[in-house]
């Protein structure tokens, strides 16, 4: 299993080399984010779309 810390470096070492802080982050943000979606989904932590709609709609 992979580290927090040997995933944050693969995912720095992919950017270019003149990236900013701001990318970078921004980078390991929507990989976290990827991450844990896919866990959830593994887990079976998901909603049908039409729940996902009617949230939405109540949202607004």
């Amino acid at each position: 299993m992979i580290t927090a810390k040997e995933k944050m470096t693969e995912v720095i070492n992919f950017q270019p080399d003149d990236s900013t802080y701001d990318e970078i982050f921004r980078e390991l943000a929507f990989n976290r984010m990827i991450g844990r979606g896919l866990e959830d989904s593994r887990k079976g932590r998901v909603i049908s779309n039409e729940e996902m709609r009617e949230r939405i709609r109540k949202f607004q």
